[in-house]
Formats: structure tokens, sequence, C-alpha cells
């Protein structure tokens, strides 16, 4: 069985930092390329980034580029997304997708 657990989301104020972890079983992990979607609030999914099943190449959209960083580790089976500088449009559930799989993903909040 596939699971996906995101965590590490929270509230943090404008300018702030978190770094989200997403936890797979299930799939061979470093096989797969991997990425991190959200939805905002009222809003539909919205791409964030992607990362290489070997973590050497990855994509950003431009409205985090240059402030998230994608990463993985192989041996843990595990995606991070650490994001800084975070802005209120940050504000979505944030959710490491396999397919049409989701887990249940993780909060994300900006907002002083």
């Amino acid at each position: 069985e596939i699971q996906l657990v995101e965590s590490g989301g929270g509230l943090v104020q404008p300018g702030g930092s978190l770094r989200l972890s997403c936890t797979t079983s299930g799939f061979t992990f470093s096989n797969y390329a991997m990425t991190w979607v959200r939805q905002a609030p009222g809003k539909g999914l919205e791409w964030v980034s992607t990362i290489t099943g070997g973590g050497d190449h990855t994509e950003y959209a431009n409205s985090v580029k240059g402030r998230f960083t994608i990463s993985r580790d192989n041996a843990k089976s595990t995606l991070y997304l650490q994001m800084n500088n975070l802005k209120p449009e940050d504000t979505a559930v944030y959710y490491c997708p396999f397919g049409v799989i989701r887990g249940q993903g993780t909060q994300v909040t900006v907002s002083s």
C-alpha cells in the first residue's frame, strides 16, 4: 500500500521559514521524480516544485523560485521542501502526490 505523510507545516510570520517533509512507503522512492503541490483556500491545486529520482534536477514555479528548495533523501524515502522568506500568498495545504494518490497534506499559514 502506497502511503504519503506530509508534515512540518504551521503558522509563521511573513519572512519566516518552514521545512516540510513527506515520508513515503509502498513504492521504490528513488525510481520516481517527486513533486510538491499546494492548494490555497478556495483555489485549485498549484504545482510548486519537482525533483528527479536521483535528485540531480529540480524545477520550481515562478512564484516560489529563489525562496523554496526541494530535496530528497532516497535512503529514507523522504521528500523535503525548505521554504524561506514566506509570504501570505504561500498560505495553503501542501501535498506530495504520487500519481493520483495524496496524503492528508500539511497546512502552512503565513500571517502576522
